[in-house]
């Protein structure tokens, strides 16, 4: 099954938080699983990282690709969807995300309970 992580769940994998549901780091670690990292999860992270408001190891994208995670490119038909979004919620970075995860037909990895409020699936 192909699944998009929202950038938080990014964020507690590569930290192996305890935030992360049992059903989640299943998800994660399934092998038989694609799971997705949006550009748009790292744009948020190097801004965040960038004015100061995380920090991370330089090396998280390549320990990401390396561990299994594949790529999601932000295209052009993702960015048209964000006109048609209600806005239940207004983080850019989610939305760009909700509206890759409606165009690509996949699942997001989420703990954000305003992301439930669209038509997409999540976990």
């Amino acid at each position: 099954m192909r699944l998009l992580a929202d950038t938080h769940i990014l964020l507690w994998w590569l930290t192996d938080a305890d935030r992360l549901t049992s059903r989640q780091r299943t998800l994660l670690s399934d092998q038989a699983n694609i799971v997705l990292v949006s550009a748009v999860s790292i744009a948020e992270i190097e801004i965040k990282r960038s004015i100061g408001k995380l920090e991370i190891v330089d090396e998280y994208l390549l320990s990401l690709l390396n561990g299994g995670f594949d790529q999601l490119p932000l295209l052009a038909k993702h960015a048209a969807l964000l006109g048609t979004l209600p806005w239940h919620h207004r983080d850019p970075f989610d939305r760009l995300l909700i509206a890759q995860a409606i165009a690509e037909n996949i699942p997001i990895i989420t703990a954000d309970s305003s992301i439930r409020k669209y038509d997409v699936k999540t976990y």
